[in-house]
């Protein structure tokens, strides 16, 4: 039954905006789509078939025109001045209480932007993430919606329908006010950049070390897949190493060039906890060694230079193999960690109100970072637990002090066999560090006064104090 106006649409039909409006769809909402490119709206008229409201459209008004008031927008366009051109495009043609929903990966900062201008012409704004990829997007992805409550209200039932869902919950809830969707997707990405770096790492140490094959690292991964690692990164990972290249016949992964570029998101984390001074060096490790792996010029002419470990892996190869598996699972533990003690803080700073029960909740999901882990996340954040930090939930601090050692060995060993493993690295030094009751940063403190009299705290004697330390 085709109804009189559409209950939605969507600007952008590429890859991500053609298979959600297909979703939307197929849950008997009425959609419409606009994009420039013809080619793209035909495609979507040709595919829709006739037992979906799916009206895409390549002239603006006509778009407008198609949806029913008060009019919700979607835009699935690519992040920065895309967003703000659409934006002015499409403004002077709604009406007041209409509403906007920005679903591309926009910096936060553009979004409280936005939505401050648009409050003064009393056009509804909010900022959502969507993770999940191509797939997700068009059979239920991990939807991170923030902004006005009543907005959110008004489109909840087409969202809650199109999510993915786990044990019939859907992966989708409002986050908070203004930029919280965006900051939520943003920080998603970072534990993303993370995890993605561990298992690489993994990887070069069984390919490096133990001279593991594609097919061998296939069925380590695909077994790996089967224990507490599960999800989707390590599912994937399985899928890619049986993956043969057609040109070739070799494994396709061995035909890829080992640089690793980056849209942003992960850095744009980095930069966020720097400024809000809540340590994540796992997931700056991640941004850093995708940084490097681009000098790819310069690696292979210093290691004509400068000569390390190349001694092979001596020890049980089976031990190791499950020393990995279990330094890998510390280490994601501690991602999550360092991304959640961010969201807390962010929380706190920005006014956002973020329940991080809810967030591990709707990420358990349809999204990359999807994994079982996530139930113990929620669990940690249950019942109005107000953890400053992951490491101090009873569950998963008993996870990491049961398998600390495994995480030594895999560093020890990465370090004796000269194999890169600066992720690695970092969580074990986040540990060592949050699990130290010591620091030796009263040494920073006295240099910090010596050379530029900044002042430092005494343990004894509440204030600030200088010491003119050259005449001793």
């Amino acid at each position: 039954m085709i109804k009189e106006g559409c209950d939605i649409g969507l600007i952008g039909l590429g890859v991500m905006g053609r298979n959600f409006l297909m979703n939307v769809a197929d849950h008997a909402f009425a959609v419409a789509g606009f994009d420039v490119d013809s080619g793209k709206a035909d495609a979507l008229e040709k595919e829709k078939g006739a037992e979906r409201d799916i009206r895409p459209v390549t002239a603006i008004r006509e778009f407008v025109s198609l949806l029913r008031r008060p009019r919700t927008v979607m835009l699935l366009v690519p992040a920065g001045n895309p967003v703000d051109a659409v934006i002015d495009e499409i403004t002077p043609l709604l009406d007041p209480g209409d509403l906007i929903i920005d679903s591309g990966n926009s910096h936060f900062r553009d979004t409280d932007r936005r939505g401050k201008a648009l409050i003064e012409k009393k056009i509804l704004f909010m900022g959502m993430g969507i993770s999940g990829g191509e797939y997700g997007a068009r059979h239920g992805p991990s939807l991170m919606p923030g902004g006005p409550v009543n907005a959110y209200e008004r489109v909840k039932p087409i969202l809650e329908a199109a999510a993915a869902r786990v044990d019939k919950e859907p992966c989708v809830t409002h986050l908070g006010a203004g930029s919280a969707g965006h900051y939520v997707k943003m920080i998603h990405n970072g534990i993303e950049y993370g995890i993605v770096q561990l298992i690489s790492e993994t990887y070069g140490m069984m390919k490096q070390g133990l001279g593991l094959d594609a097919d061998m690292l296939g069925a380590v991964y695909d077994e790996w897949n089967r224990t507490k690692l599960d999800g989707y990164l390590i599912e994937i990972t399985s899928k890619i190493f049986s993956h043969y290249d057609e040109k070739t016949g070799k494994p396709l992964i061995d035909m890829i060039l080992d640089e690793a570029r980056q849209k942003g998101t992960g850095m744009w984390t980095s930069w966020e906890a720097m400024e809000l001074q809540v340590p994540t060096p796992t997931i700056d490790a991640a941004v850093m060694m995708r940084n490097l792996s681009v000098l790819k010029a310069q690696r292979e002419a210093t290691a004509e230079i400068l000569h390390g470990p190349d001694q092979p892996f001596a020890g049980n190869r089976d031990a190791f193999l499950s020393a990995l598996k279990n330094a890998l699972y510390i280490g994601m533990i501690v991602t999550y960690a360092q991304g959640f003690a961010l969201l807390k803080e962010a929380s706190r700073h920005y006014d956002y109100g973020l329940n991080l029960e809810a967030v591990a909740r709707i990420w358990r999901g349809g999204c990359i970072i999807r994994t079982g882990l996530l139930e113990d996340i929620r669990s940690a954040y249950g019942e109005g637990k107000d953890l400053p930090n992951l490491l101090l939930d009873s569950c998963l601090s008993r996870e990491v002090m049961a398998l600390q050692e495994d995480l030594r060995h895999v560093v020890r060993t990465s370090v004796h066999l000269g194999i890169p493993a600066p992720a690695f690295m970092a969580s074990l030094g986040y540990v060592d560090a949050m699990r130290s009751k010591w620091l030796p940063a009263n040494l920073i403190q006295a240099q910090r006064d010596y050379f530029g009299a900044h002042t430092y705290e005494r343990i004894d004697i509440r204030g600030t104090f200088h010491t003119q330390w050259q005449q001793r």
